[in-house]
């Protein structure tokens, strides 16, 4: 019998790491602080009538150019070797998948950012994950980046849910996506999600996720900023963004894991039971 599916998928930025991934290297590089450069960022959306992600993006391009930095692929990727994680990040995936294995369980982990893909595919962590979904550049015929090629807000990052929900990955397959499928025959229903984030950006993946069954966890630095989401049932859970063994998020991933192993088993059950007992047609 087929193992079931548990899908973990994480925001990035104050998520997995400490900061905007943008902020290590990338925005110093430019001679500005990250408070100026996002001020530009907003301004520049502001002005333009422009969405705020293409907007940075936009801005990444022209201010690398106007200082004369490479913008190419392996530029970005390796950037990702200053991306500070949180403490515990990079034994985390392992304790959860060694986890799931004794509970009968397959786990993988999922990235739903509005960070870049490139930066991320160049940390120690980013094999992990079966799918990265980011904003991405297109680079021309001499290898710099031009124009976006993926771009990932905050409303659209809910669409990356169905496509785990489906099993339909591939961002250019949108017929699959959208071809009926019974809630039953979907490769990872939403009740074996867990969702993680770190706010506002992530609250339409977040209470999506919650309502169709799944969990939702919203992690800290600063716990001021995401009381309000469990006080009005946007996540399940707060915890300060440690991920080391014997951590509150540690713990209570590991009880949902638990969970979702048994409400399998009953969903399996109930299924059986009404097929057995379903008059054929």
């Amino acid at each position: 019998m087929k193992k079931p599916i548990i899908a973990f998928m994480y925001d990035f930025d104050r998520t997995l790491c400490t900061r905007d991934m943008q902020e290590y290297s990338f925005i110093p590089e430019l001679g500005v602080d990250a408070a100026t450069f996002w001020q530009q960022v907003a301004h520049l959306a502001e002005t333009e009538h422009m969405d705020h992600i293409i907007s940075y993006l936009y801005h990444m391009i022209k201010s690398a150019n106007a200082k004369g930095l490479p913008l190419r692929r392996e530029d970005f990727v390796a950037l990702g070797k200053d991306v500070e994680l949180f403490p515990g990040v990079t034994t985390w995936f392992k304790r959860m998948n060694d986890l799931g294995a004794e509970l009968g369980l397959e786990i993988e982990h999922y990235i739903i950012s509005s960070g870049l893909t490139e930066i991320i595919e160049g940390t120690p962590i980013h094999e992990e994950f079966k799918k990265i979904y980011a904003c991405e550049f297109h680079y021309d015929e001499a290898g710099n980046a031009d124009w976006p090629a993926l771009t990932v807000n905050y409303t659209n990052k809910t669409q990356f849910l169905f496509r785990i929900n489906k099993g339909v990955l591939p961002m250019n397959d949108d017929e699959a996506l959208n071809e009926f499928l019974e809630d039953r025959d979907r490769r990872i229903p939403f009740r074996n999600m867990i969702y993680i984030g770190d706010g506002l950006t992530d609250v339409p993946c977040m209470k999506l996720v919650k309502v169709n069954g799944g969990q939702s966890i919203a992690v800290y630095e600063n716990k001021e900023r995401v009381v309000d989401l469990l006080t009005d049932r946007r996540v399940d859970f707060i915890t300060p963004a440690n991920y080391e063994a014997g951590s509150e998020l540690d713990e209570i991933c590991q009880t949902i894991l638990r969970k979702m192993a048994l409400v399998d088993k009953l969903v399996t059950l109930n299924h059986r039971q009404r097929d057995q007992e379903t008059p054929k047609r």
